[in-house]
């Protein structure tokens, strides 16, 4: 009979998840950037503005306070990026309707 070594301890550190960094946080609006973002997107482009502005605050905020790591940096940085894309699409569209309006009435 061949005999086994006992099975090595579970995992401890980073890999299993119970690893912490001492100063972890995270932002109060992450989740209303995030959720302001992706509706600003798929709903409401208005909505794009403010949370392109809220995004740029919460990131100001966050680079002022150096010494603690937030975790929800991730959702901030994608509603911030989500607010830009509609506020740009909703320019654009309004700029195209302004155009067609334009064209409309000189009979273009």
């Amino acid at each position: 009979m061949s005999s086994y070594p006992p099975p090595p301890p579970p995992p401890t550190g980073p890999v299993s998840g119970n690893w912490q960094q001492p100063n972890q946080a995270e932002h109060p609006d992450g989740t209303t950037i995030l959720v302001l973002g992706i509706l600003s997107l798929v709903v409401c482009g208005i909505l794009g503005p403010f949370a392109w502005n809220m995004g740029n605050k919460a990131m100001r905020e966050m680079d002022a306070n150096p010494g603690v790591v937030y975790r929800n940096r991730g959702n901030v940085t994608a509603g911030r990026i989500c607010g830009m894309i509609a506020t740009i699409l909703v320019i654009v569209g309004v700029a195209f309707f302004a155009l067609v309006v334009l064209f409309a009435r000189n009979g273009g």
